[in-house]
């Protein structure tokens, strides 16, 4: 009877401690509102990303950590963002991880001109030692980066001039990512290259103010600018790598636990959020041409003069960034090429 009295006790005694420790748990995560803007509109991957990572840190945090999306770039451009995650204002964004390169020199790596040739080469670097280093290093800006998204690899469209062969960027006016590296790479393709916020880029196509821009697929459909492109050129000439970051000054505040449930959710997020986007790619070509875009693909006699072009560019942003990091980079593309 006493043995049957001793197990019963200790049965109800670690009842009691994992009650407690769950008690401890949820005393570690405050009610707290999340504001997670991004520049695409709903229905877009990216945006499909965001609101994936809301749904799970609700459930994680057992409600009481609020993630709210704002889509389609109201509270801003990315740059401004990034202002406003620094000051504290903003808790959380997701952009071109190169747009961060003013931030972390480093991060110019992602925009080297034609260094990936699939998602796969991307993936391993995003995912490796690189990826990593590169996101703990905006700590130091005021920045923390949970993890990488998918965007796609970016191609050429154009209003009115279609861009047949590499000699056709003559004369046009290009709107890039404001970040040097797009600048330098399309002035060497003998274009003008045109810095400009993403969320003006629609109206300055439509007003002709720029000829063309680069874009991924899945932005071309989402910003609908096949209404104001006519031509649509397969380059695949940059990956884009979406960086998930959050402010610094709100990630200081937050617990342990809410920590890991920002970080454990964003990583989870980014295995669904690129198959969506990459699932998607793949039919969004086949709407456009629905829709009325010319494509042309280059043949690779002209990839391979876009390439030559590029090699003052590759070799400038080398020495800038560092070239035992670029080294590193191009080993770890060379590993996943040679195990196929």
């Amino acid at each position: 009877m006493n043995r049957l009295f001793r197990n019963i006790l200790a049965a109800s005694l670690a009842s009691t401690a994992l009650l407690v420790a769950g008690t401890g748990h949820a005393q570690d995560v405050q009610a707290r509102t999340i504001k997670f803007p991004s520049a695409s509109n709903k229905g877009h991957p990216q945006v499909a990303g965001v609101e994936k990572f809301a749904e799970l840190v609700k459930q994680k945090s057992g409600g009481k950590l609020n993630v709210r999306p704002f889509p389609g770039g109201v509270l801003g451009p990315d740059l401004q963002i990034v202002s406003g995650m620094q000051g504290g204002t903003v808790e959380m964004n997701v952009m071109n991880a190169s747009l961060l390169a003013g931030n972390v020199k480093e991060m110019t790596i992602f925009d080297m001109p034609f260094l990936f040739s699939n998602v796969k080469e991307a993936d391993a670097v995003a995912d490796g030692p690189v990826g990593k280093r590169l996101l703990d290093r905006l700590q130091d800006r005021g920045l923390v980066g949970l993890a990488y998204w998918d965007l796609g690899f970016r191609q050429m469209h154009t209003g009115k001039r279609p861009i047949a062969k590499a000699d056709d960027f003559k004369g046009l006016k290009m709107r890039v990512i404001p970040t040097p590296i797009y600048v330098d790479f399309m002035n060497a393709l003998g274009a003008t290259a045109v810095p400009m916020p993403f969320t003006e880029t629609y109206t300055a196509l439509e007003q002709g103010a720029i000829d063309g821009m680069t874009n991924p697929l899945l932005n071309i459909l989402d910003g609908k600018y096949n209404e104001v492109s006519k031509h649509l050129t397969l380059t695949n000439h940059m990956y884009t790598p979406q960086a998930v970051i959050v402010s610094k000054k709100f990630w200081d505040k937050l617990s342990a636990d809410e920590k890991k449930i920002l970080q454990d959710a964003a990583t989870e997020t980014a295995g669904y959020q690129r198959k969506i986007a990459r699932d998607e790619a793949a039919t969004v070509l086949v709407e456009l041409k629905k829709r009325g875009m010319i494509v042309h693909e280059l043949s690779p006699e002209e990839i391979s003069k876009m390439r030559e072009r590029a090699k003052p560019v590759i070799d400038k942003y080398t020495k800038e960034i560092g070239e035992p990091l670029v080294k590193e980079v191009v080993a770890e593309v060379e590993k996943v090429r040679a195990a196929k």
